[in-house]
């Protein structure tokens, strides 16, 4: 049975206690990370874990410890698990106080939680590419946030599988912004544009990552706003993510984007990621 972290215990599910009054189950208040694991490591854990406290600095929130100690309970996760490939799930809340909307005075202490869950690379996908379509962005206006409070990108994520569609790309009236769970970029004429960063989205791993292999590629990288109109327009385009990696997005409402199959820097752009993760990953 797959072990669970709670604070910095590494517990049996049952064992696992959440306050009803904690504030991430009344209000959402509270942050996230996914790091996904190849070959039984963590991959950009650094970026991931700093990305953590960068968003609960945004929201005041105290981690209950240092980022090394995070570290350290995140690899024992892994090794008490005896996970090869798939991912981690952990999260920081406010903490179990009564409901009020303000802040707990005198402040409480966070909670943390986490588990593991074995996952495989969506290599079919990833070789044929995916269809999405655009859904406008209702969220918030902090999306730079990785906050617990995800309902807008549910609903929209839910647009899109109703759609039969693997993503929805966001859109606040003509802008594009990113996917309901993904960054997003498309490739013209030899130039990848993507979103720059802002607090209308969230600046990905994965996206560092992939403007790192641009850079290894030759290929040159504007960070604008593109319109829905232009998006259509692209010779190739793509969404990443944490599990999705670099997918092509072959169609958007139905059109096709260039020839409708993955394209020639697409490819590139998916060997040069694979590079850098562990050559004797298992799928």
């Amino acid at each position: 049975m797959t072990k669970i972290l709670w604070n910095d215990q590494i517990v049996e599910e049952k064992e696992v206690k959440i306050g009803f009054e904690d504030r991430g189950y009344q209000f959402g208040d509270g942050i996230y990370e996914v790091i996904k694991i190849y070959n039984g490591d963590l991959f950009t854990a650094t970026e991931h874990i700093d990305r953590l406290y960068a968003s609960a600095d945004k929201i005041q929130l105290v981690m209950p410890y240092t980022k090394d100690k995070l570290h350290q309970l995140m690899h024992e996760l892994i090794e008490t698990n005896e996970l090869q490939n798939g991912q981690i799930y952990l999260q920081v809340t406010r903490g179990n106080s009564p409901r009020i909307h303000n802040f707990p005075n005198p402040a409480v202490s966070s909670v943390l939680t986490a588990y593991t869950k074995e996952t495989t690379r969506p290599l079919a996908q990833l070789e044929s590419g995916v269809k999405a379509c655009f859904v406008e962005d209702i969220r918030w206006l902090r999306c730079d946030i990785k906050s617990l409070n995800l309902l807008g990108n549910v609903l929209a994520k839910q647009e899109a599988v109703t759609k039969d569609c693997f993503e929805a790309i966001l859109h606040r009236g003509e802008t594009v912004t990113e996917g309901s769970s993904s960054n997003m970029y498309g490739i013209k004429d030899g130039v990848l544009y993507t979103h720059p960063v802002s607090n209308l989205i969230l600046n990905g791993i994965t996206r560092k990552v992939i403007l790192d292999c641009c850079e290894e590629i030759g290929l040159p990288i504007v960070e604008k706003a593109m319109t829905k109109e232009e998006t259509l327009q692209m010779d190739e385009f793509i969404m990443s993510s944490t599990n999705a990696e670099v997918m092509p997005i072959i169609s958007i409402d139905d059109k096709a984007i260039g020839d409708g199959k993955p394209g020639e820097f697409t490819r590139k752009l998916q060997k040069a990621f694979e590079q850098k993760i562990p050559s004797t990953l298992q799928v």
